[in-house]
């Protein structure tokens, strides 16, 4: 039976259960074209925080996994029912038309008579329909809800145009969004490749010369880190409380750092430690902050602190490094970190467990470093910051845009926002 309507609807508006608005999907087997080449879509190739289709493999039939099935069409409506991929939706694009979608997925093929394509879709990804599919799971070990769970289900139905131009904003922002992300990795690439030239040819043009890390403008040293820097300590080995609360001082942790070197503020917790610990620990100013502790991806990201209202210390897993004045540029060793740990020189000198790598305080202190005229750190550091000033600017509308879709899918779907109000 329907579920009931969980808000008021305006006049014009009627409703349905989705298996009113959408026709039955074939079922196939590709394993009776051993030798036809198609593109399969497997429960995980969608991708749970865009919700697009972002893994089709190319497939043959003989090859076909046994839960390849289900035959897909341009606009058909996606949606995984089974963990941990629960809830993936996507909207078939044109170039995956003929595909073949796994089992896993209650495949949507609208009536468009009825309903917009992208209008389900929306609807699909919204809070009141996740969260009256995540009551419906059965299983213990296997968690999944039926096909007829999704159908059954309750579904406005706004006239046909009011659809497809509720469709057209939402897909609009999110067009936008894509195109914010495209920048973002087009620029995360160029910071990539400039940093190499950056750390290996210098900004003069210098002749190089070969060293022991490989070549270097001739002016430059390489020495060990320790010889470079102030000093280098380990943080507080106290686990912190996984529940916030408001007692202590707050602590930065490995998961405060994200893998582009930026330091997450707003996650930072609270440890309550003796009051000498924290004095002993507590970072000043322009401190490096180095992962010596995590999986092989993640091994070596460093940030670097900047001093806040109140103090924060830092945790075992964390290396404080203090540059020194004049001896090295805080921001130069960051940025040389980073790019160490996306060339995989830490992953290669730790020690490795089944999931982990580390590579402790000694080890770091000798590790080999390409070492300029401090000036010549500045404008490294200089030119490479201001590349991620563009990426930061290009996030921060990526944020905004997401925010906005996040608002007009509540509102455009519980029609408290009508489309004829929207200037766009």
């Amino acid at each position: 039976m329907m579920d009931g309507k969980p808000y008021l609807l305006p006049e014009t508006w009627t409703e349905a259960s989705i298996g009113n608005v959408v026709v039955k999907a074939k079922q196939c087997d590709p394993r009776k074209n051993p030798n036809e080449e198609f593109q399969y879509v497997d429960v995980s190739a969608v991708s749970n925080t865009s919700f697009k289709i972002t893994g089709a493999a190319s497939t043959l039939g003989s090859e076909a996994p046994s839960r390849a099935r289900k035959a897909i069409e341009t606009d058909d409506v996606l949606f995984a029912t089974v963990r941990p991929t629960l809830k993936r939706i996507a909207l078939v694009p044109p170039e995956l038309d003929g595909a073949i979608a796994s089992t896993g997925y209650c495949v949507l093929r609208c009536d468009k008579a009825k309903v917009e394509p992208g209008f389900l879709y929306s609807f699909l990804i919204t809070d009141h329909f996740n969260a009256r599919m995540a009551g419906l799971e059965r299983g213990a070990s296997y968690p999944a809800i039926r096909d007829s769970d999704v159908t059954a289900s309750w579904f406005p139905l706004p006239p046909l145009p009011e659809q497809k131009k509720i469709a057209h904003i939402l897909s609009t922002v999110q067009r936008a969004i894509e195109a914010q992300e495209r920048i973002i990795q087009t620029t995360t690439d160029l910071k990539k490749a400039l940093m190499h030239k950056l750390f290996t040819e210098g900004l003069r043009n210098e002749p190089q010369k070969h060293t022991e890390i490989g070549p270097v403008p001739e002016s430059w040293e390489v020495k060990p880190l320790i010889d470079t820097v102030e000093f280098i300590d380990y943080g507080v080995s106290q686990a912190i409380p996984k529940t916030p609360t408001p007692e202590g001082v707050k602590i930065v942790s490995t998961a405060d750092i994200d893998k582009q070197g930026n330091l997450l503020y707003w996650k930072i917790r609270r440890i309550v430690v003796p009051v000498k610990t924290a004095n002993r620990l507590v970072l000043k100013d322009g401190d490096v902050l180095f992962n010596w502790r995590n999986s092989a991806e993640l091994i070596g990201k460093s940030a670097i602190y900047e001093e806040q209202d109140e103090p924060h210390i830092f945790a075992s897993f964390i290396l404080r490094i203090c540059a020194g004045e004049k001896k090295s540029h805080n921001y130069f060793l960051k940025h040389l970190m980073n790019h160490y740990r996306e060339e995989g020189v830490f992953v290669k000198l730790a020690r490795r467990a089944v999931n982990q790598a580390n590579y402790n305080k000694n080890e770091i202190s000798v590790l080999k470093i390409p070492s300029p005229p401090y000036e010549q750190q500045v404008e490294i550091a200089k030119t490479i910051g201001a590349v991620d000033a563009k990426i930061w600017s290009h996030a921060d509308k990526k944020r905004s845009l997401e925010d906005l879709f996040r608002t007009l899918l509540h509102e455009l779907m519980t029609a408290k926002t009508r489309v004829h109000e929207l200037t766009l």
